[in-house]
This record gives C-alpha cells, sequence and structure tokens, in this order.
C-alpha cells in the first residue's frame, strides 16, 4: 500500500494498487493516455476497499486498531482542535510522555483534551511506553479535569492504550490505585466528559480516562477488558486461540454500540482511519461538537446524575 505497510487481508486491494500504479509508471514512461483503463480499476479498488472492510471479523478489526499507520491522539488533536498548549506532569513525581494533555479549542470553545499517545518508531515508542501510561500519567490527566471543572470547560478524552503499565515501578507507585482515583473522580466532575476510542481501548488503562457523559467509538477501534491473545492465552492456554478471543470477548464497535456500552459509533474512511487521517479526524470534529451542543445546556447536578444513571444500565441479568 502507499504507505508501506498492509495486513494480511488487505492482499487483493494491494494487488489492484500495484496494477493501477503499474500502469500510471507505464503511461508516463512511455507518454500515453491510459486513464480511460485506469478509471474503472480505481473505482473498482474503491468498491473492493469497501466491501473488504464493511465484512471485517474482530480479530481483523483488532488488526486495524492496531495498524502502525493509524491516527494517534496528537493526530487528532493537531487536526481538531486549535491553540492546544500541553501541560505536563502530575505535581507528585514526574511527567508521563503516554499521556499528552492540554488546553486547546474546539471549535472556539475551550476544552481541557487528554490523549494517550503510541510512538510511530522504536525511539519514540520508548519515549511514549508504547502508550501504556504510568500512575503519574493518570494523574496528570486528573489534575487537567479538576482545572477544567475549575473553569467550566468540558474534557475530551482520546482513548489508544493497549493497557496501563504493569511495570514493578508503576505498581509500586500506586497505578490501581490511580486509575480507581480517576474513576472516582470523573464520576463526579461536573463538567461535560466526552471520551473518545480511537484505537485499542485496554483494559482498566483505557477505562482510567473513559468514565464519561458520553462513549464514542471509531469504527475500527476496540474497547475490552483484555486482549485477544491474553484472554486465550488465560482461557484455553493457548495464544494462538486468539481469533476465537475475539469473538467472545465482543470487543467491536458494532458489539459495544448493541450492548449499550458506548454512545456512537464514529465512521471510518474507507479502509480505515489510516487511509485518510484528515477525512477520519473530520469526522470526529462533527460527532464531538454535536455531543458538546447537546451536553451543554445540562446543569452540573444534573449532569452528575445522568452520569450515574448510564452507568448504572449497563450490563444485564442473566438467569439459569
Amino acid at each position: 500500500m502507499a504507505n508501506g505497510f498492509s495486513l494480511d487481508f488487505e492482499k487483493p486491494i494491494v494487488d489492484l494498487e500495484r496494477q493501477i500504479e503499474s500502469l500510471r509508471r507505464m503511461a508516463a514512461d512511455r507518454e500515453l493516455d491510459v486513464e480511460s483503463e485506469i478509471t474503472p480499476l480505481v473505482a473498482k479498488l474503491a468498491d473492493l476497499r469497501r466491501e473488504i472492510y464493511r465484512g471485517l471479523t474482530p480479530l481483523q478489526r483488532v488488526q486495524v486498531a492496531r495498524h502502525p499507520r493509524r491516527p494517534y491522539s496528537l493526530d487528532y488533536i493537531n487536526r481538531i482542535f486549535t491553540d492546544f498548549v500541553e501541560l505536563k506532569g502530575d505535581r507528585l513525581f514526574r511527567d508521563d510522555p503516554a499521556i499528552v494533555a492540554g488546553w486547546a479549542r474546539l471549535d472556539a470553545q475551550p476544552i481541557i483534551v487528554i490523549g494517550q499517545q503510541k510512538g510511530r518508531d522504536t525511539k519514540e515508542n520508548l519515549q511514549r511506553n508504547f502508550g501504556m501510561p504510568h500512575p503519574e500519567g493518570y494523574r496528570k490527566a486528573l489534575r487537567l479535569m479538576r482545572m477544567a471543572e475549575r473553569f467550566r470547560a468540558p474534557v475530551i478524552t482520546l482513548i489508544d492504550t493497549p493497557g496501563a503499565y504493569p511495570g514493578l515501578g508503576a505498581e509500586e507507585r500506586g497505578q490501581a490505585e490511580a486509575i480507581a482515583r480517576n474513576l472516582e473522580e470523573m464520576a463526579a466532575l461536573r463538567t461535560s466528559v466526552i471520551a473518545a476510542v480511537i484505537g485499542e481501548g485496554g483494559s482498566g488503562g483505557a477505562l482510567g480516562l473513559g468514565l464519561a457523559d458520553r462513549v464514542l467509538m471509531m469504527e475500527n477501534a476496540i474497547y475490552s477488558v483484555i486482549s485477544p491473545e491474553g484472554c486465550a492465552a488465560i482461557l484455553w492456554k493457548d495464544a494462538s486461540q486468539k481469533e476465537r478471543a475475539a469473538e467472545a470477548l465482543r470487543l467491536t464497535a458494532q458489539d459495544l454500540h448493541e450492548l449499550g456500552i458506548i454512545d456512537e459509533i464514529v465512521p471510518e474512511p474507507p479502509g480505515g482511519a489510516h487511509t485518510d487521517p484528515d477525512g477520519a479526524a473530520n469526522t470526529l470534529a462533527a460527532c464531538l461538537e454535536s455531543h458538546l451542543g447537546e451536553l451543554a445546556d445540562v446543569e452540573p447536578e444534573e449532569r452528575v446524575r445522568q452520569r450515574a444513571e448510564k452507568y448504572r444500565k449497563i450490563g444485564r441479568i442473566v438467569e439459569g
């Protein structure tokens, strides 16, 4: 593909892209006009991309959610928001680069935006800890949420993590407590909170930024208590059972919307957000603006009550 990386199920798309590119190169070398031959192939490519992505299995959506060229939090922040000013540090230990956060504007409205950030290469992944936050990252996020509440500004969180970092140092510094504290205080925040799952939503690491008035989810994102590989290893002692696990976990946006866990599926461009980051950002921006508008006139006490009611309704009792 154009970005130099393709998934296994994208092979028919890649083959057709190469055929089109080959025709264009040949036409340029020989100064031929082959647009009449290329036009139907381009249309066929668009149809093929839509058809393949319409029928993705849960495990294939996991692959798309992890795509190395998929837009990350900073990609969306730079495209959707203006006047972004990053704020760092938790005022207790240090700054955590796995979480980026600060003031910004969405359609001229001041907001606090908080996102989990992965890296594009080895150096950046080491800096960002592969998008796995430490406790100080969650405490930084909470510090900014409290700031947003003081200034009556909405909070928007962008979720994209395989999970909170499970290292010894993180556990010693209170990883579980930091996530639990975020859940407790997000439940009672008097300002609007919108969470958007843009890639991987892994376990408590995702939930630490995910308790919100509205939860949005990109069409090919995933949101689950555990990865398919981890689930397979625990339940069947065999990581190769990851496809079976992905189906059982109900981790796709379509499943979670049906179950009432999320509020809206944000459509992605045909072929996934990585094929058109600008288009994906425009669609996400429109959804965020719409939900912010709906929440703007809700009184703080009513907002907290509605948020609590939203989470009380999640889940069901199955008898027998």
